[in-house]
């Protein structure tokens, strides 16, 4: 206890728990002793002494300011119980004008002005702020120890010990340890950060049978979200199940930073504070702190928001965000049916059919069309560019290095833009790229079939390896139609012949264009023309008399 008497203050107490950016803490001890609440502060052990007395040094002489009994404060350990308890008795002792006692971290910032919270409180006088849950419905428990935690022992410490700590476990399981929880106690879990009555605090700090709790809890799974939680329970005359500091944990059970960012989210808590502040949050500290929302419009609270912020958080996490590829977060292969950034348009075989395909398309719809972004010689960019957004090269080289990521990279960087491109047999194609269109829910991929026997019709070439360039062509067409035709393919797929092509093309252009040009620009710009195909027919029937595939001959007589 401490030998002086404190001045009256506020009926507010506040204990903090700390043990790094001593700076901040000081500034939120500052915070609470202009408010007139008392403060103690726990620096734990092992943070050196040199830092302890620059802190000390740091916050002068305040009669409202006690440092408590040092521990040393592992994660999940009972020294954090044991902190919490010497702090709050001292707390109690010296100050006989609280009448509440709020339990905060050295990461914790306040949210609200005080005044706020002491009409809170004020207004309900007998209750007690703590989230206490029965173990049996802790639900958002992470970890894979919930009844466990109560009925086993576990004397080795599960960061630092790990090895030791599962193999204590399991023996115990095997052994079928089962301790028996004290009698009247009735397990309860919750947050460690609380605000509790006087009565409640005192009754848990003076229970005569503290000693066999405490040796109980002692060999208790992290202690410190079930001691004062379950003794609680038998104490409090009201508890209200919830914290009045907002904390959001990751999947992993880690709490969340809060950074500069996050500032408009927070003013939309409910709660007084906030946990865990990243400690170079300059603009948060400043904020809060200095009470920056009085010159601004009041904003209502909104708890739900912040809910849905963080879960969309922990979905994107866990899943990646579709369309987004990088060293850090790849995307699971079966997170999503949606695998690129934004929707894309594939036209395989349309610029032989119709003149001036690309430059067409790009008037009716308004977008910058590329030519065969697979050309063996180069990546054919819009308007003949040699770099395009995110930094690509034209160089085939460097896009056959990973064709599947070239467009992944492609459709990331142009997010909010449709991209359309051609593609065809005649280009470098990949397996890996042809079931990832296939498979991809925002690709559109539009096909007239043999239409590539056209631009080998127009090259001039004569001779007998005339059939072979066509029998390959074919041969990869027919692998590409497999993947499309497959039952694991969710692409928005038209398949079309080229006699179908030829007889009704306007009906197959309006059907491949749908969504992305409009009527009215069609109605402007008409439709294209479409391309020579004199003497078309007699070089499939001169083909056909030096061995021409069947099945070839078929697809290509119109």
């Amino acid at each position: 206890m401490s030998a002086q008497r404190a001045p009256a203050s506020a009926p507010l107490g506040v204990v903090i728990l700390c043990h790094t950016a001593l700076h901040r803490v000081a500034a939120v001890v500052r915070f609470w002793l202009a408010a007139s609440c008392p403060v103690v502060l726990h620096v734990d052990r092992a943070v050196p002494e040199a830092d302890l007395q620059a802190l000390r040094a740091e916050l002068g002489a305040q009669p409202l300011l006690r440092f408590g009994p040092r521990h040393r404060c592992d994660w999940g350990s009972w020294g954090l119980v044991a902190a919490t308890q010497d702090s709050a008795a001292l707390l109690l002792d010296d100050f006989p004008d609280v009448t509440h006692v709020l339990l905060t971290s050295g990461s914790c910032l306040p949210l609200r002005p005080v005044a706020e919270m002491l009409a809170t409180l004020q207004a309900r006088p007998c209750v007690d702020f703590i989230e206490s849950v029965p173990v049996a419905h802790g639900e958002w428990i992470l970890g894979g120890l919930g009844e466990e935690r109560f009925t086993l022992y576990f004397p080795f410490n599960w960061r630092r010990q790990r090895w030791l700590f599962d193999r204590a476990v399991e023996l115990q399981r095997r052994l079928r340890v089962a301790r028996r929880v004290p009698r009247p106690l009735v397990p309860h879990l919750g947050a460690q950060w609380w605000c509790l009555t006087r009565a409640t605090l005192g009754a848990i700090l003076k229970d005569p049978a503290r000693p066999h709790y405490e040796r109980y809890f002692r060999r208790t799974w992290i202690p410190d979200e079930a001691y004062f939680q379950t003794l609680a329970r038998l104490h409090a005359a009201e508890i209200e199940s919830r914290s009045l500091t907002l904390v959001k944990f990751d999947r992993n059970g880690r709490p969340n930073l809060f950074y500069d960012d996050h500032l408009h989210l927070l003013r939309r808590s409910e709660c007084f504070m906030a946990r865990k502040i990243w400690p170079e949050a300059a603009q948060l500290y400043d904020f809060f702190l200095n009470n920056r929302a009085a010159k601004l419009d009041p904003v209502p609270p909104e708890p739900a928001r912040i809910d849905r912020y963080f879960e969309l958080a922990a979905a994107q996490r866990r899943d990646g965000r579709a369309g987004l590829y990088m060293q850090s977060r790849f995307p699971r292969e079966d997170a999503s049916r949606v695998k690129s950034a934004g929707p894309y348009s594939v036209f395989w075989g349309f610029d032989q059919i119709f003149a001036d395909f690309d430059y067409w398309l790009g008037q009716v719809s308004g977008l910058r069309v590329h030519g065969h972004l697979y050309a063996p010689e180069r990546v054919q960019f819009h308007g003949g560019a040699k770099v395009w957004h995110g930094a690509l090269s034209d160089a085939a080289a460097i896009r056959d290095y990973h064709p599947r990521m070239f467009l992944t990279n492609l459709l990331w960087a142009t997010r909010g833009e449709r991209q359309c491109f051609s593609y065809g047999p005649s280009d470098h194609m990949d397996h890996e790229l042809d079931w990832f269109m296939a498979t991809d829910m925002n690709a559109r991929l539009s096909m007239i079939t043999g239409a590539f026997a056209l631009s080998i019709f127009r090259s001039g070439q004569t001779g007998p390896e005339l059939i072979a360039r066509l029998t390959e062509a074919h041969k990869r067409e027919q692998e590409f139609l497999a993947i499309l035709r497959s039952r694991w393919a969710v692409a928005e797929i038209r398949i079309h012949g080229l006699a179908e092509a030829l007889g009704a093309p306007q009906q197959v252009l309006g059907g491949a264009i749908e969504g992305v040009a409009d009527a009215p620009a069609r109605a402007i710009h008409g439709w294209p023309a479409l391309r020579s195909l004199d003497g078309f027919d007699a070089f499939v029937a001169g083909l056909s008399k030096q061995g021409l595939p069947p099945q070839l001959r078929k697809d290509l007589t119109l």
